[in-house]
């Protein structure tokens, strides 16, 4: 036991100076001339972010859960090891490396946000950093070949009790719990977080936090909101806290950043390693030890709560990782920056934002907004002030977002001070939504902006054939009514119809006799409501039948939109016939050789007009 103990000492010593150093090298790369344009960023190396960035419990991707607190280990993972067979690789530590599959997610998702984010500079070592300490690279890999978890990785029930409070938000349906929220899948995702940041990384078409490439891909456009460049130290850190607000996380995840930048490779699925510090009961399955917990509350008792390693240095005191806003920890205070003290912020001269000529913002549903915000910052006296970041946040019940599915984008204003937001899509929910547009680190009013998303319309809808709707009484019709709708001459997809076998033309009332559709339960029915075109924009009416009523009928197709269409609808006996027209009569003309007697009568030829 006493050597256990020691042995424990001396890694919790030698590891603390991996994370110190680690931290050194992160605050060293931060740019000298980043001063004006940091919008009041933090300037000392490891400060918290400013309050704007510093966000609640219940804001971050893991709601404060746990983590893994082990760090990695002195000696460096560089160079890889070799490949070649018979050449032993004991020297390389276990640590560097990361299972196959985890690996490839990790690095498919620094692959997409290069294109779909350039100005963040993800890195994928980050990525692994957070999936090392948030599951250990999902338990060790224990993944299927598709990347997802072969058993669901769950934190504890976050109840208020050693963690974050946060109630059940998603049903149960994600970590299986109606009562409180729990952390999920490989990133540790809580459920209410997950719902906006999802991604679907693997290309089957689901959002799935088990699944480590749609969990990976979400953590990068997590850590790239607010336009955060990750090559900027002091925008990395406020990053990764927002991930988890702990200044004792901060520390381990560049630890582990660092340590995978010297080199990793690449091994079996299952086969890696877990760290050895782990939650207590409903922690992650599959795995052993102890964890840090969030900050635990004052009136648990001690013997109830998730035990804790000794901090590093053998004090036996549990570690308490920084209170989400402010708090303290027991994280050495990092030393003062060396640096000067930078000029004061251009935001210190922004008095208010002022829109720049912003048309009125509306949509259809499911369609791109070609209206885009624009907002200009200005001092007191009017004048422009370039380079200040500008965010724009979209608010209210809507599922509307930015290019990308962002519901935050920050914006650095130009040389004539104006930052235009990105385009907004529009999503399916219909009614009015706020943009608010602020200044990032200033406490200016912000300005908002009103946008609308109308339900989806056509102006036009025409039939997809031309052949005559004709049927006998008591029949069924052979064709089925089907419709195109288009709107400006496209695809008018997912719109709303009606359908209604009318009176007359003039008289659009539900007609009482004559065709009819059938309801589920096989009885008639002359009106269909909750009718919507396919994604080719496409209708497809039920099989339409007669009663014994014949004649001429009408049915009359309406889109939201105003879009209409009248179809005839003929029932006749089936030997209604016309007379022979004119030209039939020549053609049987005793020159052909035709017998009089032999020639068809009228009521063969196919017409509908009655005898």
């Amino acid at each position: 036991m006493a050597a256990h103990f020691g042995r424990r000492l001396y890694k919790g010593a030698a590891t603390t100076a991996v994370a110190a150093v680690a931290v050194a090298a992160l605050s060293a790369s931060e740019a000298p001339g980043v001063t004006v344009e940091d919008q009041g960023r933090p300037t000392t190396a490891g400060a918290t972010p400013a309050p704007d960035q510093q966000p609640p419990a219940g804001d971050t991707a893991t709601g404060n859960s746990h983590y893994y607190t082990a760090l990695p280990p002195l000696n460096s993972p560089s160079p890889a090891p070799s490949t070649a067979v018979g050449v032993p690789v004991t020297d390389t530590p276990s640590e560097a490396g990361i299972p196959a599959t985890v690996l490839a997610a990790y690095k498919k998702a620094e692959a997409e946000l290069r294109t779909a984010k350039p100005g963040c500079n993800l890195p994928w070592q980050l990525l692994a950093a957070i999936g090392k300490v948030e599951s250990g690279h999902a338990g060790g890999g224990r993944v299927t070949a598709d990347g997802t978890t072969i058993t669901p990785i769950l934190g504890p029930a976050l109840n208020g009790v050693g963690f974050a409070h946060i109630s059940d938000t998603d049903h149960g349906a994600y970590d299986g719990d109606s009562t409180y929220d729990r952390a999920v899948g490989p990133m540790q995702f809580i459920p209410s977080t997950w719902k906006w940041a999802g991604r679907d990384g693997n290309g089957d078409g689901k959002k799935d936090p088990n699944n480590v490439y749609d969990a990976a891909l979400a953590t990068g456009h997590y850590l790239c909101r607010f336009g955060w460049d990750l090559s900027d130290a002091r925008d990395l850190r406020s990053a990764i806290l927002s991930y988890n607000a702990s200044q004792d996380y901060l520390n381990t995840v560049l630890s582990w950043m660092e340590y995978y930048r010297r080199g990793t490779h690449s091994i079996p699925d299952g086969t890696g390693t877990v760290p050895s510090e782990r939650p207590g009961a409903g922690g992650t399955p599959g795995t052993s030890g102890t964890t840090t917990p969030r900050p635990s509350s004052p009136s648990v008792p001690a013997t109830d709560r998730p035990s804790t390693p000794s901090t590093p240095g053998g004090t036996g005191k549990p570690s308490t990782p920084g209170k989400p806003g402010g708090g303290t920890s027991t994280s050495p205070t990092p030393p003062p920056s060396s640096k000067p003290t930078p000029p004061p912020s251009r935001t210190d001269i922004v008095d208010h934002l002022q829109d720049v000529d912003t048309p009125k913002l509306t949509a259809m549903a499911g369609d791109a907004f070609t209206q885009q915000i624009s907002a200009r910052a200005e001092t007191k006296t009017g004048k422009s002030v370039a380079k200040v970041r500008v965010r724009f946040v979209i608010t209210g019940d809507t599922d509307a977002a930015f290019t990308g599915g962002e519901k935050v984008a920050t914006v650095v204003t130009d040389d004539s001070g104006v930052a235009v937001a990105p385009a907004l899509q529009a999503g399916e929910k219909t009614g009015a939504f706020t943009v608010r547009a602020l200044v990032v680190g200033r406490t200016t009013p912000g300005l908002d902006y009103t946008a609308t998303v109308t339900e989806r319309a056509a102006d036009a809808l025409a039939r997809t054939a031309d052949t005559p709707l004709t049927c006998v009484p008591g029949g069924e019709f052979a064709d089925q009514v089907e419709v195109k709708a288009t709107y400006k001459g496209a695809v008018a997809d997912k719109v709303a119809a009606t359908a209604t076998l009318i009176k007359s033309a003039d008289d659009a009332t539900e007609n009482t006799k004559g065709p009819y559709f059938k309801d589920a339960d096989g009885k008639p029915v002359r009106t269909l409501t909750d009718l919507r075109t396919d994604a080719k924009g496409l209708l497809k009416l039920p099989k339409l039948y007669a009663d014994d009523t014949t004649g001429t009928f009408l049915l009359r197709v309406t889109t939201a939109g105003g879009a209409t269409l009248t179809v005839e609808l003929k029932v006749a006996p089936a030997d209604a016939s016309p007379s022979p027209s004119p030209s039939q009569s020549e053609s049987q003309s005793p020159d052909t050789g035709t017998d009089p007697s032999t020639a068809p009568s009228p009521s063969a030829t196919g017409s509908t007009t009655p005898s």
